[in-house]
C-alpha cells in the first residue's frame, strides 16, 4: 500500500502569499520527497510534513524534478542534517545541482540584467545574488526518460525539458498521478506554462505537454497551484492549442 500527501507550504514573498507544493510519496519501506523548497526552508518543510504525520527523519530518498532554486533551495542543508537520504535527478540536471555547471538560471538572469531599467536593476541583482548563494550537494543516483523505479507502488520518470533541459515530472501508474513539477503550472483554476517569458524553450516545453498526453492520468498535481480540478487530457489539449495556433 502506497500514500501520497501533498505538502502544502505557504509563505510571504514580496509582500505577496504565495504556496509551493512538494510531494511525498509513502509505502512501508520508503518516504519519498519530491522537491525541497527555497533556501532556509527547512522549518517550513519540517512543520507541513508534520501536518500530514510524517518526519523529516524518515525521509529516505528526495527526487529533485530541477535545479531551480525554488525546488533545490534547502537541498544542502536538507542532506547536511539528514545525511541518509539518497538524493535523486535527471542525468542533464545532476550537474547543476552539484556546482559542477553553473546554474543556467543564474545564467540568464546575468545575461539579461543589463537590459533592464534602473528601477528593476535592484531586484534583479538581489535574485542574482540569492541564486549564487545555493549551495550545491551531490547527487547520488541519475535517472533518465521512462525509467522505473520500483518504490511506493511504481515510480515512472517522464523527462519533460523546456522549463530547464532536465527537467522532469513523476508518474504513479498505480493511482494514474502525475506530479507534474514545473511543466505546468495552475493559475486562475487553468493550466497554464510556468513564467513562459522565462522558459528556457518554451517550443521543447510544449513537446512536453504533448508527451503527458501519452499518459493516462486521473490526478495531476502542480508544483504552484497544488492538485488540479477538472479534465487533465482536455486540459493539457486546451494548453497546447492556445500556443499552437
Amino acid at each position: 500500500m502506497s500514500g501520497l500527501h501533498l505538502i502544502e507550504i505557504e509563505f510571504e514573498h514580496n509582500g505577496q502569499k504565495q504556496t509551493i507544493t512538494p510531494v511525498i510519496l509513502e509505502d512501508e519501506n520508503d518516504a519519498i520527497l519530491i522537491d525541497c523548497g527555497y533556501p532556509n526552508f527547512i522549518h517550513l518543510l519540517e512543520e507541513a510534513v508534520n501536518r500530514h504525520h510524517v518526519n523529516l527523519s524518515s525521509i529516505t530518498k528526495l527526487i529533485l524534478t530541477h535545479h531551480d532554486m525554488d525546488h533545490i533551495g534547502s537541498l544542502a542543508t536538507l542532506k547536511r542534517i539528514y545525511p541518509h537520504i539518497k538524493i535523486i535527478a535527471h542525468e542533464l540536471e545532476a550537474p547543476y545541482i552539484e556546482g559542477k555547471k553553473k546554474s543556467l538560471r543564474l545564467v540568464q538572469a546575468e545575461s539579461t540584467f543589463n537590459a533592464l531599467s534602473d528601477e528593476e536593476k535592484p531586484y534583479a541583482e538581489q535574485f542574482i545574488s540569492l541564486l549564487q548563494s545555493i549551495e550545491p550537494a551531490t547527487v547520488d543516483q541519475t535517472v533518465s526518460h521512462k525509467e522505473r523505479l520500483p518504490w511506493c507502488g511504481g515510480i515512472e520518470i517522464v523527462h519533460t525539458p523546456g522549463h530547464m533541459p532536465g527537467h522532469i515530472s513523476v508518474y504513479l501508474s498505480v493511482s494514474k498521478t502525475l506530479v507534474a513539477a514545473d511543466a505546468v503550472v495552475i493559475e486562475n483554476g487553468e493550466l497554464a506554462i510556468a513564467n513562459p517569458q522565462y522558459t528556457m524553450d518554451l517550443e521543447e516545453a510544449i513537446r512536453s505537454l504533448k508527451r503527458l498526453l501519452e499518459y493516462d492520468i486521473d490526478q495531476l498535481i502542480c508544483y504552484h497551484g497544488g492538485l488540479f480540478r477538472g479534465d487533465v487530457k482536455q486540459a493539457l489539449q486546451q494548453l497546447i492549442r492556445n500556443y499552437t495556433r
